[in-house]
């Protein structure tokens, strides 16, 4: 459209400019037309006038593209009619999600939100089954053998606690409530410290783990919450999980999901999954496993957008980023989403496509990238 509008505004201006050089052009012989061109354009009226056109259609054509832009980036009605839950206390457990807590029964979950949007093979050998409603209310649920709940996550406004603690709230008042976090965590019979760059915290409660999510870019406050049952966790036996075929495509559809909840969280459109892209993306997450580095350019020179031309990949505007190393998707995103060219990324409001892909090395450790663009 914005093209069509741009070609529409050349021909208007060669229409209103016609009679300036065309009355010129036939007062001559064709000999000396060559001349009497020259001399036009450099008759300053003439320049003036096209001057002042060219500043006029440019303060135009900025107008158009924002009124565009602005169309395109607003938040659908259905997004904003869709209404919040009325969240209660936890009654068996100190935190809850759109009040499902541990140990429910996938039956009453879906009976109260409907069927998951997306299941999807996690780190801990069980699926994460993904609900919302156009990336509104969005959270994530894990089931054990029995159907029960293992395991909990959201990043939207979903979560309660008898202990006052939800989204928005400090890091401070959680470390007031909650004590002091955990500093490693036992896998099989090794020892893990855990990483302590002030991004996220894990604990002990109702004897299950905890794993609180801070937002450094809001004044370290909650911004998503993580709970697992203790023997979800405790089964784990390595800190990594060995790559397959199914934990690799459920890395990727999950952090595509994250993305579009916290994109919708910050009143943002919701990208579309492109599947051209996300091969784009795979390759280089591959390439950087097989070959051991680690940035966006790769061996051969080629930047993000070398390589999504060399794919055909048509955009306007596009844009990478790269995580490596974290344990699961959730924790690639939540870092991404503390670093501030990630975040501008991930909040961009001209993007529209997203495809992701995830690759893991020899050590099991996933490389995960993510290739936006709009056209």
């Amino acid at each position: 459209m914005r093209r069509l509008l741009l070609l529409t505004m050349i021909i208007i201006i060669a229409y209103i400019s016609k009679p300036i050089w065309e009355e010129k052009v036939e007062a001559t012989g064709f000999d000396s037309v060559l001349s009497k061109i020259e001399e036009v354009k450099n008759n300053p009226k003439v320049q003036h006038a096209f001057d002042q056109l060219y500043h006029e259609v440019s303060l135009l054509l900025i107008k158009i593209d924002e009124s565009f832009r602005n169309l395109e980036n607003k938040p659908s009605k259905e997004i904003d009619e869709i209404e919040k839950p009325t969240l209660s206390t936890p009654s068996n457990q100190t935190f809850s999600v759109y009040n499902v807590e541990l140990g429910d029964s996938k039956k009453d979950v879906e009976k109260e939100v409907g069927a998951s949007k997306r299941i999807s093979k996690n780190e801990y050998g069980v699926s994460w089954y993904t609900y919302h409603e156009n990336y509104q209310n969005f959270f994530m649920v894990s089931y054990d053998e029995q159907d029960q709940v293992n395991g909990l996550y959201t990043n939207q406004e979903l979560l309660s606690s008898s202990s006052g603690i939800k989204l928005g709230v400090s890091k401070e008042a959680v470390q007031n409530e909650l004590g002091r976090p955990l500093s490693k965590i036992r896998k099989g019979l090794t020892f893990y410290e855990l990483q302590n760059n002030g991004e996220h915290e894990l604990y002990k409660v109702d004897g299950n783990y905890v794993t609180i999510f801070y937002d450094k870019h809001e004044n370290d406050t909650v911004t998503a919450i993580q709970i697992l049952k203790d023997s979800l966790e405790e089964n784990k036996k390595s800190f990594y999980t060995s790559s397959s075929p199914e934990l690799k495509e459920g890395f990727e559809f999950q952090l595509f999901d994250l993305t579009n909840a916290t994109r919708v969280q910050h009143g943002l459109n919701v990208l579309s999954w492109n599947e051209h892209v996300r091969d784009t993306a795979r390759k280089h997450s591959l390439d950087m496993a097989e070959q051991n580095y680690f940035s966006h350019t790769n061996l051969e020179g080629q930047s993000p957008f070398n390589r999504m031309e060399e794919d055909q990949v048509a955009f306007r505007t596009a844009g990478e980023n790269l995580a490596y190393g974290q344990i699961s998707s959730i924790f690639a995103h939540e870092g991404l989403m503390n670093s501030k060219g990630h975040r501008e990324n991930i909040l961009q409001q001209t993007y529209e496509h997203l495809g992701i892909g995830v690759a893991f090395n020899e050590k099991s450790q996933p490389y995960f990238t993510e290739n936006f663009y709009s056209n």
